[in-house]
């Protein structure tokens, strides 16, 4: 008679890459990769995370197999597996495995065409008395013939039957869901995103948060001169951004003024340039008071007038932060590419006018000098102007837009 099958819930067995380099910082990196795989799955009934080696556990008193999607979109996971927990005895390995595989098939590869199969053992515990090549023949030999759509292909296999095996059980699934891979946000600090409603800010955001940076966004508004759907937008885009990281605030500033000021006594053709290195003040102010480090852009080198080499050097000479451009070499087709794989292509192609349109200029300079950009700004009273727009910020802490 068969031993009884363990009666434990699905757990979610993950895999991370670049934090298993990380030397004597590696327990750091996983201990905030635990704690955003539990914010990102939310208040579960017995939810806690084990590490293993080179793996995490995520364990529950239900089945998390409907949080697999959850957990792959945490920065840092190479791969999830919804896998079932057995105890280290063969008798109950080799009654399961030919019951899951053909679950899987049912509701999987529904038909009767072949199906490229494969068997794949890892083995961390050296005690347990199979080495992995004599299990995946004994595996094979209770499984292939008692489905007959089966054919082994371990190049191409299109159901993969895997075993981990580690001190204490048997770990036995068959998906693996991709996952963002980088590292865990909030590992290498926060980062305040200049966020518009166009399709390169968010990207530039999701790819400093892949390389671990928790990220604020500031945006200006320029009400009355565009309307309300234009901060309704960078909302929805932030929100849609959230569901990268546990926690997201959205900073929205008033920039009428400092644009109105820009109009009635600056040069026309400095107009784009000097909102820029407004805007770049008033994020350097409030990184500031939220201890964010850098000020991340969208910018692409020559994409458009303001973003020529001479222009970005005057703009961020404002800045009292590094300013980090992840898309610098990326051309448009390749950010559109990114935008639509992350989900804000579809917001960020929704009709609604950016600030940077205010008062535009008929023919923006495009090799900006310093020095006249400076003697343009010496007119106004930026200091009032700045402290008076981040005063006046709304603060908002979004969900993840469901």
């Amino acid at each position: 008679m068969s031993a009884p099958i363990s009666a434990r819930p699905p757990v979610l067995l993950i895999r991370y890459g670049e934090i298993g380099l990380k030397g004597g910082n590696r327990p750091l990196f996983e201990r905030i990769l635990c704690q955003n795989l539990k914010t990102a799955l939310g208040p579960l009934p017995g939810l806690r995370t084990r590490r293993l080696r080179g793996r995490i556990l995520v364990e529950a008193e239900i089945d998390l197999s409907p949080y697999l999607a959850r957990a792959a979109k945490v920065f840092g996971v190479i791969s999830v597996s919804a896998a079932e927990v057995l105890p280290l005895d063969l008798e109950v390995l080799f009654a399961r495995a030919p019951e899951l595989v053909a679950e899987t098939l049912a509701l999987d590869f529904p038909g009767t065409h072949k199906v490229p199969f494969r068997i794949t053992v890892n083995r961390p515990n050296k005690r347990f008395p199979m080495r992995s090549q004599e299990l995946v023949l004994a595996l094979a030999e209770a499984v292939m013939p008692t489905q007959d759509r089966l054919e082994v292909n371990l190049k191409h296999a299109e159901l993969n039957l895997e075993v981990d095996i580690r001190e204490d059980q048997l770990l036995l699934f068959l998906r693996r869901l991709p996952g963002p891979a980088g590292l865990p946000v909030g590992s290498i600090g926060r980062g305040m995103c200049l966020l518009s409603g166009g399709i390169d800010s968010p990207v530039a955001a999701w790819m400093c948060m892949k390389r671990g940076m928790r990220m604020e966004f500031i945006s200006f508004y320029s009400f009355p001169h565009i309307g309300p759907q234009s901060r309704e937008k960078v909302i929805r885009l932030a929100e849609s951004l959230a569901a990268w990281q546990p926690i997201t605030k959205l900073h929205v500033v008033p920039f009428a003024a400092m644009q109105e000021a820009i109009r009635d006594h600056c040069p026309e053709p400095y107009r784009t340039v000097l909102y820029r290195r407004a805007m770049q003040r008033m994020s350097s102010m409030m990184a500031n008071r939220r201890h964010c480090r850098a000020l991340i852009t969208g910018e692409s080198l020559g994409q458009v007038a303001s973003q020529t080499i001479h222009n970005m050097t005057v703009i961020e000479e404002a800045s009292r932060y590094p300013v980090l451009r992840p898309l610098i070499g990326m051309d448009k087709t390749e950010v559109i590419a990114k935008a639509r794989e992350i989900g804000t292509y579809n917001l960020s192609t929704l009709p609604a006018p950016d600030c940077c349109t205010v008062f535009q200029p008929d023919k923006p300079v495009i090799y900006g000098q310093l020095h006249e950009a400076l003697a343009a700004e010496a007119v106004l009273d930026l200091d009032t102007l700045t402290r008076d727009a981040v005063r006046a910020a709304e603060t908002l802490e979004l969900a993840p837009d469901a």
